[in-house]
């Protein structure tokens, strides 16, 4: 899926803006997209430079949010009815030509992939949020992983997730 662009500000300004949550009831969204995937309908939503993800008993929102926590685990791990959740989160700071062939490559990853959202901000084509998610069997259990990508053009700033959820 290409690239969608976004007709909204730039609303989360640096990575360190960035909270995790997985109580939130649906932000308005900027672009959506319902997958269905693994016996779920996956709900991939863009928010103002950040993301939800709403699959199953999991609902993911990494955003910009008054009055929470900043700052995005390292790893969370929850036990749901049914279901393990992994979450992970990293932001590297690049420099300005590294950090362009990484954007390039987030928007390959999301073009070519089956089942994606990628949203480019006004102001610049490197301002952009990424999701990408597929289903996985492994030993233990079948289950979906996604991948989400924020990037920061005006620092050199990339959050890049990663989330698992596992049928148990």
């Amino acid at each position: 899926m290409n690239a969608v662009s976004l007709d909204a500000p730039y609303l989360d300004t640096d990575a360190d803006q960035l909270c995790f949550s997985l109580d939130l009831t649906e932000r308005p969204a900027l672009a959506e997209r319902v997958v269905p995937l693994g016996g779920l309908d996956v709900r991939l939503r863009l928010l103002g430079a950040s993301h939800q993800v709403f699959a199953g008993p999991v609902r993911e929102t990494v955003a910009c949010l008054q009055g929470a926590v900043r700052g995005l685990p390292e790893t969370c791990t929850r036990h749901l009815a049914g279901w393990v959740y992994r979450f992970g989160a990293t932001t590297r700071r690049l420099p300005p030509e590294e950090f362009s062939a990484e954007v390039a490559q987030v928007l390959g990853q999301a073009a070519d992939a089956a089942h994606s959202l990628c949203g480019v901000f006004p102001g610049s084509p490197e301002a952009v949020t990424a999701v990408v998610v597929e289903t996985f069997d492994g030993r233990e259990g079948a289950g979906l992983v996604w991948r989400t990508w924020h990037t920061y053009p005006q620092n050199g700033h990339i959050v890049s997730t990663h989330s698992r959820l596992e049928a148990r």
